[in-house]
């Protein structure tokens, strides 16, 4: 094959690893909007990811010959039009998604069995399509690259390398960049015409090569016939779809971990996620690189070699996180390290050695198997993807409910020590000494030496529990007004009057006397207790089962709470809640979890939100929405959505000086004296209140109500003249802001 045409066939898999992982970044958003911001939904997303490429690269590999023969046309056209399918997707799969979310309205809370399930189900049937296609694109490029070349036993690595440069760039586009600018929608039409330009250019490559090619191999050689190319140092045959097993199912099981794992360092859940695959896929590259170089030289490194380095480079993320050596310092009174450079940089470089190992190993291991044959490839490819499609479903279903991070990360690397064991005979018995001792002192170092966040914890803080369900971790520590919530290492919330003035505030400003309230985002169940003080139909939504059972923890009186009939706790997402209920309440609390640029967070600022917990108040009903704090242009984009979703809104400083409460209405909300509000409160409620209040500062409860009551802002000069700064689903202004805080774009 000439070089131009190489080049030409670099630059097409090049655009379509880039437009895979848009697709993949993308609708992984989409489906925490759908499904919940919870673990399974990132595993689940890259088990069906890894799914669709595994069947489409068996079936792609089995059946391309047949097509070829039976068309009489060439492989490339068959590309062209898988890429062409992907790109339909694009448009497609926001809309399953949407279909599938109302049809599991049905489906119960989201920590059923039966919701979990089908969920699954779903999001496999919206997206599975799509990655088959792209999983066949190997396949059928291979078979075009046999075409021209018959006797290339080297084509799968070509691409591969190529591939994943483009995957490594889409990464990071998508989520630094296009989402910030264009949106969701328009990124995925963006993606989209990335893929459509990959059909006309196969085409026509297709078109000035008719009736030059060679015609297509009818066999489909498996190991055997790649016996004669494998050098001596290489994997036996027989043992290299059990090791593309395994590092598939270890590697993709340690990305989720490591999602966990990494999240109180590296913070936001979208630029993390985007993160952690960025260097996943970027030393990946790095490693196909070198592998190409060292093909180039015929100069490949032994197997067993490569093994016995990426099982002593899986534990080194556990060292990343031990906070002993980790360079950022940690907040004692949030329970969680602040911003920190240099942990980010150690956290991410720790997974560094382990996916250039694979990006090395994974080709390497395919071209000694196939020897250049599309069938046979997409055999191995296929092994390997299985291995991905269950490793995320066990780390999310079975370790990560049952153990720590580190404890997870240990039971996943020793897999690959096993490997060592049977791929060690090639090594000389030095190197098999040392990789045993390196390995076995790995093992009992991260078990009982090593430190992380949670065991940090549990040393410092001698009232800590720790909970673990398959939506999060959850850690309970502290004492008195010191104690503290975190989920998945992120400090949730503390003990604190602004949480019952959530309540109490709008409650007060009711000229009817109220009869229901919904809590969405349950944290330490302040704000139910305080819902509950005024005698009225209470509802708490929380998505994470395990904070809910920390409830006692903070609040001695939490069973009485629990066996109040007028209360009741429901574990589900909140904007799937409010889908699922006709009901209407007087008033509807929200209190977003923090950080505030966090997926949970952006999804219950935006206008859709606001729109849909609108339709459930009562005529005269407030939202109240809590915003904590950050930067002024966030503020803005929430007023700005709450403006246009409701005619009346009024804001208020907290209690404590920090945050802000908004209340909004289809209704004015009346202007009251502290003293009127005071005696609109049951008696309960002016004592549930009142169990926070500093009587030295605030000699009686309208001294209280006023310190809040007296720090309103006129709602028009807390917006930004720029209608651009608002928040919807579309467009989360709070959660892609990188650009914006570098200076390098302004809407």
């Amino acid at each position: 094959m000439s070089v131009p045409n190489r080049r030409r066939l670099y630059l097409l898999f090049f655009l379509s690893g880039f437009c895979s992982l848009v697709y993949q970044m993308v609708w992984t958003r989409l489906a925490f909007a759908s499904f919940g911001i919870i673990t399974p939904v990132i595993s689940v997303v890259i088990s069906v990811f890894m799914l669709g490429l595994s069947i489409g690269s068996w079936a792609g590999g089995r059946v391309i010959a047949w097509l070829v023969r039976r068309t009489g046309v060439s492989a490339i056209y068959f590309y062209g039009g898988a890429e062409l399918i992907i790109g339909f997707g694009a448009f497609a799969v926001p809309g399953l998604f949407a279909q599938g979310e109302q049809w599991l309205l049905a489906a119960g809370q989201t920590n059923s069995v039966e919701y979990l399930f089908l969920s699954a189900l779903v999001l496999a049937g919206s997206i599975l399509p799509w990655c088959v296609f792209m999983g066949a694109t190997f396949p059928f490029m291979m078979a075009y690259v046999r075409e021209q070349e018959p006797r290339n036993t080297d084509s799968f690595s070509y691409l591969y390398f190529a591939n994943v440069l483009g995957a490594m760039t889409g990464t990071i586009l998508s989520a630094m960049v296009l989402v910030e600018v264009l949106g969701f929608r328009h990124t995925l039409a963006f993606a989209a015409a990335g893929n459509f330009a990959i059909t006309a250019l196969s085409a026509g490559i297709g078109w000035k090569q008719r009736g030059t090619r060679t015609a297509p191999e009818t066999g489909a050689p498996g190991p055997a016939d790649a016996a004669q190319t494998r050098p001596a140092e290489a994997a036996p045959g027989r043992l290299i779809p059990w090791i593309l097993f395994s590092t598939g199912f270890c590697a993709m099981a340690m990305e989720v971990v490591w999602t966990r794992a990494f999240t109180p360092v590296l913070k936001t859940q979208v630029y993390s996620f985007a993160l952690i695959v960025f260097v996943y896929l970027g030393a990946t590259f790095f490693g196909s690189m070198l592998y190409r170089r060292d093909l180039g030289r015929e100069a490949r490194r032994s197997t067993a070699g490569l093994i016995s380095l990426l099982a002593v480079a899986a534990f080194l993320p556990i060292v990343a996180v031990d906070p002993r050596l980790v360079p950022a310092q940690w907040n004692m009174s949030m329970g969680t390290y602040v911003d920190s450079p240099g942990a980010v940089l150690l956290v991410l470089a720790s997974i560094v050695p382990l996916c250039g190992v694979l990006g090395y190993l994974t080709p390497s291991l395919i071209d000694q198997y196939a020897a250049g044959h599309p069938a046979a490839a997409g055999k191995a490819y296929g092994v390997n993807v299985v291995g991905c499609i269950l490793g995320p479903l066990v780390a999310s279903y079975i370790l990560l409910p049952r153990m720590s991070e580190r404890h997870a990360l240990v039971v996943l690397g020793l897999p690959l020590l096993g490997l060592c064991f049977f791929c060690g005979q090639s090594l000389s018995r030095r190197q098999r000494v040392a990789t045993a001792l390196a390995g076995g002192a790995a093992v009992i170092w991260c078990l009982f030496f090593a430190d992380d966040f949670e065991g940090l914890l549990l040393k410092r803080e001698p009232k800590t529990e720790v909970r673990r369900d398959y939506a999060a971790s959850v850690i309970s520590f502290g004492e008195g007004f010191g104690r503290r919530l975190l989920v998945n290492g992120i400090g949730m919330t503390i003990l604190t009057p602004d949480t019952k003035f959530m309540v109490h505030l709008p409650l007060a400003y009711q000229k009817v006397r109220p009869q229901s309230a919904l809590i969405i985002c349950f944290g330490m169940g302040t704000s139910y207790r305080a819902a509950l003080s005024w005698g009225i139909e209470t509802t708490a939504v929380e998505l994470v089962p395990s904070v809910t059972e920390a409830f006692a923890f903070y609040h001695e009186d939490a069973a009485q709470s629990l066996a109040n009939p007028k209360g009741r706790i429901v574990i589900d997402d909140g904007r799937r809640f409010l889908k699922r209920t006709r009901e209407k309440y007087d008033l509807i609390v929200i209190d977003p979890p923090p950080p505030v640029e966090a997926a949970g967070s952006s999804l219950l600022y935006s206008k859709e939100f606001y729109e849909l917990a609108r339709q459930h108040l009562k005529p005269d009903g407030i939202l109240q929405i809590w915003f904590p704090g950050g930067p002024l242009s966030t503020a803005q984009a929430i007023v700005r959505s709450l403006e246009e979703s409701f005619p009346h809104v009024r804001c208020f400083d907290g209690v404590n000086d920090w945050g802000t409460h908004f209340l909004a209405s289809e209704q004015p909300i009346e202007t009251v004296t502290t003293e009127k509000m005071a005696a609109r409160m049951p008696a309960t409620a002016r004592m549930d209140l009142m169990e926070y209040m500093d009587t030295a500062r605030f000699p009686t409860l309208p001294d209280y109500l006023k310190k809040v009551v007296s720090q309103e802002t006129i709602i028009s000069h807390a917006l930004n003249p720029d209608l651009k700064i608002e928040i919807s689903d579309d467009h989360p202004f709070n959660e892609y802001f990188l650009l914006r805080k570098w200076r390098l774009y302004s809407p």
